[in-house]
Parts: structure tokens; sequence; C-alpha cells
């Protein structure tokens, strides 16, 4: 039986949903579980969760927790990782409320953003530990990424180890739905293709029995006879480049620069773009846990448990069983997408099978959506090389680069910003990069650029 690592298991809502997934399998009732988090109080919860678990399904798997990485990963066939570094508090709430004394404001920050590119350098070091530990004692495992930013850490993990990583996310196989819903199409019956970056990849095709359903879902859009409240950013893109977005509006309006502009609140107004959005879902998240805890102190089980449609039990399925899966994953741009930057991170069908996760070519994506990638690609590219080179210049420059970022802030702001959220983290930043190397000052450039000319 296969050994499954969780990494950051302490997410007890988030593991069960994948454990559970992994356990309605009857090829892997009797894997060996082990469950991982520094928080032991956390952990605990978990390994609670977990038997209940097992115990709902009737199934027997062999459950440990460990405070010990090494432990948890010796041996692993398969990791899945789920860690936040830094936690809601203090890092998310620091990635949010540092950016708005600068007037800058966001929705999500967990993918592009200020914020994501915070989160990024917070995870990337704290993977690459990991993935060392793993090189000595698990070398051959395959690495189930389900941290973000998806793009830059799974890239990061690609690059600078020699760990089998796949990226995995829940937006490709389940933002088309309702699209189809609109037009009276049941989804499940509908062919799709989908390609990108994660969290902007594009459906390039909508099938249902050999009709395109574009124009009949863009023509609902176009008269407003189909608009909902939470989607509005996401249709209108799907109306300006003709297709539409695998990731949520609220996560579409901070990668663009279109959207959001402190003096224009109207536009927030009529797009309905949610400000401050996840902190209010840790919030809720944290309910949530902090009520399984309860309950599961308690003695209270689990009645029924439903698959979810995350894609990583079945990729640990198809591995060991031979059975042949089509999912979409995050993995590098070799010959894959052919105008995205090769060695990029992006999202494209893949095909499992006891040989692992393998790619599908796609060609070439349409060329704007290829250029509204490469937007967010630029900034990906310089957050990871700034984690991996320990060089603090290439933080400043990701800022600059960053749509929304640069769309509401002079580059003097930006590089004050980026000081002070580095400051701000603290410790949770590598020394390397909580070191000043600005070859100039910014304050004197200013004044030099400003200053009258003398005749």
């Amino acid at each position: 039986m296969p050994k499954i690592t969780m990494i950051g298991a302490g997410s007890a809502v988030f593991a069960k949903n994948l454990l559970g997934d992994i356990l309605q399998f009857p090829e892997l009732t009797e894997c060996h579980v082990s469950l991982m988090d520094i928080d032991e109080p956390r952990l605990l919860t978990s390994e609670r969760m977990a038997h209940k678990l097992a115990e709902a399904l009737d199934v027997n798997p062999t459950i440990e927790a460990t405070a010990d990485a090494e432990r948890a990963l010796d041996g692993a066939d398969y990791v899945i990782n789920m860690i936040q570094v830094g936690g809601y508090e203090p890092a998310t709430v620091i990635d949010f409320e540092v950016p708005k004394k600068y007037g800058l404001r966001q929705t999500i920050g967990d993918t592009l953003g200020i914020g994501g590119i915070m989160r990024a350098i917070r995870t990337i070091p704290v993977m690459l530990e990991y993935g060392r530990i793993m090189e000595r004692v698990c070398p051959d495992v395959m690495f189930l990424n389900y941290v973000n930013p998806m793009a830059m850490n799974t890239w990061a993990m690609l690059k600078a180890t020699k760990i089998r990583t796949i990226g995995l996310c829940h937006s490709v196989q389940s933002s088309y739905r309702h699209l189809c819903t609109a037009v009276g199409v049941d989804p499940d019956q509908v062919n799709w293709t989908c390609a990108g970056i994660n969290h902007l990849a594009f459906y390039l095709s909508l099938e249902h029995n050999g009709e395109d359903l574009y124009p009949r879902i863009k023509q609902k859009v176009a008269s407003g006879e189909y608009r909902p409240e939470g989607d509005r950013v996401r249709l209108d893109v799907m109306l300006r480049i003709g297709y539409y977005i695998t990731e949520s509006s609220e996560h579409l309006a901070e990668y663009v620069p279109w959207f959001m502009k402190r003096d224009r609140p109207e536009l927030i107004e009529n797009y309905n773009v949610p400000l401050d959005e996840y902190p209010r879902r840790c919030e809720r998240l944290n309910a949530r846990w902090g009520q399984m805890k309860e309950d599961l102190e308690s003695g209270k089980g689990f009645d029924k448990i439903r698959r979810s449609s995350e894609y990583g039990s079945g990729i640990i399925h198809s591995m060991e069983t031979d059975t042949p899966r089509l999912i979409h994953g995050s993995v590098l741009n070799h010959g894959i997408i052919d105008n995205l930057p090769r060695g990029c991170c992006v999202e494209v069908a893949c095909h499992v099978d006891k040989n692992g996760v393998q790619p599908m070519r796609v060609g070439s994506l349409p060329p704007q959506c290829a250029a509204l990638d490469r937007t967010s690609i630029n900034v990906q590219e310089l957050t990871v090389e700034a984690a991996l080179t320990g060089n603090r210049e290439h933080i400043y420059h990701a800022a600059l680069l960053d749509p929304h970022t640069a769309a509401e802030l002079d580059p003097d702001q930006i590089y004050s910003l980026v000081d002070d959220l580095i400051e701000a983290h603290g410790e949770y930043i590598p020394p390397e990069l909580r070191e000043r190397r600005t070859p100039w000052n910014a304050a004197r450039l200013q004044y030099l650029w400003m200053a009258p000319l003398k005749e």
C-alpha cells in the first residue's frame, strides 16, 4: 500500500476532502497516511478527523500524525502540500492591511498582486526545504502541490529540485458549469478544452453534441439576460477577448488593471468587486475548523462523505492501478504552449497512468489570450527569481510589473510598499531578502528627476 503524506495537514477542512476522496477508492483503503503539521494542536484535530473519516467509510488505513517532517516524508510515495506559511494571522492580514495604507486594495491576494508576490516569497523557501528532504528520503515521490500562488510555487519547485511535481487547482473542472446551465445544457454532457496558466486558463472550446456553445452564451450575456451578480468581471472580459477564464471574477479583478481603481468607486460597484474578500473567507474557514474541532472532541463523526472535484486522489489512484485518467495541472512549459515563454508554469490537460503525469501539447493560444497570460508570467518569473537567487531587487521588479499594483501606485510608492511588507513579515522572509541592496537612494533619484534643470 502506498504511503501518502499530507504536509500542512492542520488544514483539517481541506485535508478531510482530500483524504475522503482517497479512502473511497477500494484500492487505497489500506494506505499509510502520514499527517504532518508544525502546529501540533491543529495536527491533533486532523488526526482525530482522519480516524473518524476512516470509521465513517468503514476502511482501515494506517494513520500517523507527526510534527517531524523527515519522519513524515521518509519513504513517501505521494506528498500532498497544503501549507500556509505565516497563516491567516499574521501573514494574510499583513498582506492586506499594509497595502491599504497606500490606497492599494485587493480581493484575494494569494495568486498575483502584491499579496501573491509576498505569499510566494514566504512559501517558496519552505517548500524547497521540504524538497531537499524529499530528495534524500523519498526521491521518487510524486509531489501534489495545492498551495497558492500555484504557478510561482510549482515553478520554483520544478526548477530548483529534482522532485516530480504537479500543481493542482479546482477551478478548471468546475468554472464552466454555470455557463452551460445558463443556456439549458447539462454541464456533464459538454466537451471542453482548456489551457493557459493557473487562474488565467481559457476555455478554448465548449461544445454540446457538436454545437459550439459560445455564441449562445455570449448572446445571453451581451443582452443582459444572463448577468449573475458575482461574475460580472469574467463575463465582461469574455465578451472582449472571446474566451471564458477559469478563475472567479474576484480573482480576475486583481490580475488586470481595469476594474479596481481607488478614484473610480463606480467601477467597483458596477462590477460588484468584493474588496477584502479573502480575509472574510479565512474567518469563515477558521469558524468551520473550530466547529469541526468541537464536534470531534465531543466524539461526533461524519455522516455522508461526498467525493470532491479535486484531482489529487485520482492521480494517486491512476499511478497505483494504471487506470488512465485525464486531469488538468500546472507544469513547466517545455514545448506545450508555443506562444508562452519556455520554462514558465502553464496549466494544461495531462494524461495520468502508472508512468505518472504526462502533459499534453496545446500548440498556440489565441494571441490575445497569450498576451494576457504573459502579463502575469512576467510577475511570476521575477518573483521566482527573487526567491531562488535571494535578489531582493527582483521583488521590486515583480511589483513594478504587476498590472494592478502598477495601475494604482507610482514607482517610489511601490518600492516603499515592498520595504514595509518585508519589514512587517519579519522572519517569515528569508534573511537574504530582508537585507536592503538598492544601489541608489530612491528619494535622491526622485529629487534629481524632479529638480529644475540648471542652465
